[in-house]
Order: structure tokens, then sequence, then C-alpha cells
């Protein structure tokens, strides 16, 4: 069998952990050397504050926050540059609180891996085009000029249904969301919907696709077992958002490799929630080499029967993105 060299999943995703300093400073990213953030999302981590995300499309002053609703603001203190090997951050306790904790979760636009596009709505069915090269395998797309939620496409529950950032309902039938249409590799579609398409309204969109070796959007059904459900993603993930679609009352639930080192996982983050960082060690799950492993029947992440859709970037991969075995380099 053939071999070949491994991507560096650190060129496409990086989770940085830093502590505030109250004044302001420069974030720097610890993997690919190379890596200018294109859409960074910050969290603090030992209080309740906001979830703030900031992108280099809408500019980097500009906000929004996944556990509102909220038009977009704009801060002049929290982000203030996308740098070559990071960011830079104000004294906003948000970002940057004397000695207060912080995870950033920081993706760069790659060709099949991630893509950020604006657009203005216009109230009819219309197709978009994107520059993801490749098909979207997960979209979120949140209108900036007023207040409206969260809306996730995911390959995992189709295109005539969608899920929320923002609150913890389960998966909804919204057929004039994305105009029952699946994404190509060059379009994405929307309908009448005004979380999707406000006639005048200014949105932002992220897209994301799947890259062997490095992200996967997929999906699992859940086998309610105390000795739980192992996914296959073809790469020890550095970072998981999963949720439950099939019931009511489980928000979208984040792990990285940064906050927990080694197994089990279980320091949570809920970006629809303002809650400080969480552990529960009834809720542990494993990080693999070629997947993750669920260590209980908690239903927020393994109810038996229950249907499961999840986001994954790579922190080692498995195999190659031509999908073969890797070797280091």
């Amino acid at each position: 069998m053939a071999y070949t060299t491994i991507d560096d999943p650190s060129a496409y995703f990086q989770t940085t952990l830093y502590t505030g300093n109250g004044g302001t400073q420069s974030i720097t990213n610890t993997g690919n050397s190379d890596m200018q953030p294109d859409w960074t999302w910050i969290k603090r981590r030992d209080s309740a504050d906001n979830h703030n995300t900031f992108d280099s499309v809408r500019g980097a002053t500009h906000r929004l926050i996944t556990n509102l609703t909220n038009a977009q603001d704009t801060v002049t203190n929290m982000l203030t540059s996308f740098n070559s090997d990071g960011f830079s951050v104000g004294s906003h306790a948000g970002v940057n609180g004397s000695s207060m904790t912080y995870a950033s979760w920081n993706w760069k636009k790659q060709a099949g891996v991630f893509d950020i596009q604006t657009y203005t709505g216009n109230g009819s069915n219309r197709t978009i085009s994107h520059n993801l090269g490749a098909v979207p395998t997960m979209m979120i797309t949140k209108v900036r000029s007023t207040t409206n939620q969260w809306l996730v496409y995911h390959q995992g529950i189709g295109n005539t249904n969608t899920v929320k950032i923002d609150d913890t309902s389960a998966s909804t039938e919204q057929t004039n969301l994305w105009n029952s249409t699946t994404p190509t590799s060059s379009v994405f579609s929307v309908g009448t919907h005004t979380g999707s398409n406000l006639d005048g309204g200014t949105f932002v969109i992220y897209l994301f696709g799947d890259k062997q070796g490095v992200s996967k959007m997929g999906s699992y059904t859940g086998n309610g077992n105390a000795n739980g459900k192992f996914v296959y993603t073809g790469f020890k993930p550095a970072f998981l958002l999963w949720k439950l679609t099939t019931a009511a009352g489980y928000g979208f639930q984040l792990v990285d490799s940064k906050r927990n080192t080694f197994n089990p996982v279980n320091s949570l983050l809920f970006p629809y929630e303002t809650h400080a960082e969480y552990t529960n060690a009834s809720e542990d799950l494993d990080l693999l080499s070629n997947g993750f492993k669920i260590r209980n029947s908690d239903r927020g992440r393994n109810g038996s029967g229950d249907n499961y859709i999840y986001m994954a970037f790579a922190e080692n991969p498995f195999v190659t993105s031509t999908g073969v075995p890797a070797t280091a380099r």
C-alpha cells in the first residue's frame, strides 16, 4: 500500500488557551506558525461570560455571540486584529480580564474545509455562491443586522431541517430555510425564512466541509449503554462539537484536547449559555487516534436510539487526506 505524508491539521484549525492580563496582548497560536485565523471564537473558562465570535470577513471588531440572538455589535476593546500567527485582544473582560482564563478556537479559510460568506437577503428563493470548493456538510448562518437565531444546516439532518446554536430545541422542520435544497460545491440555497433570507437583512454564513484526516461533520445513533458508542472520524479530534437532534432539552456541547490533555475528556462548554467550564466525571468521553468513544449513557450524547450530529477537527490524522495510512513528516 502506498504511503504519503500527513496534512498538518493545525494549518486549518487550532485551539489556543491563554490567561488575560487586563490590558492588551497578542495571542500566538501554538501549532502551525502560518495559521492566521479567519474565524475566532473565545470563551472565558473560569466564570460565566458570553461566547464571543469574530471573523476576518465582517472585520475583527464586529462581534456575534452564540448564546444570544442579538444583532452584530462593534466592540473596539475585544478582538482588535487577526495576526499572521494568531490574534490580538484589548482590555474587555470577555476576552482579556486580568488573571482570567480563556479558550479560543480558531479556523482558517481553506479549500475543502472552511469558508465564510456574507450576503444581503431578498426574501425570495435563491442560490448564493461560495468558495469552499467542496460540498458543504455543515453550515451556520446568522443575520447580522437584527435579532434572530443561529441556524444550522447539517448533512446528518438533511436540507428540510435545522437545529440552533443558541438554544436546546430538537431538530425542527423548516423547508423554507434552505429551500429544501442540498448545497453544492459552488452554491448554497436559501428560501423565504427570515433567519436565512430576511429581505434587506445582512447575513454571515460559515461553511464546513469533510476532508479526510482534517475535518468531519458526521452523525451517529446512541446505544444507551454505559460502555457507550465509538464514532469513527479518521483522526484524533482536537475539537468536538455535538448535539442531540431527536429531543429537546439538550443543546450543543463542546470539548477539546487542550483543556483536557488526556482521557477521559470531561471539561464541557455549552455554546447556548454563559456557564463557566463544567467538569463532570459522569459525562466522560475519550478522544482516540481514530475517533471518539462515549463512556456513559447520558442522553445528551448517548441515548438509546437517539440521533446526534457532530463537528470534529483533527489533532492528529489516522489517515491522510487521500485516505491512506499516514506517516509522520
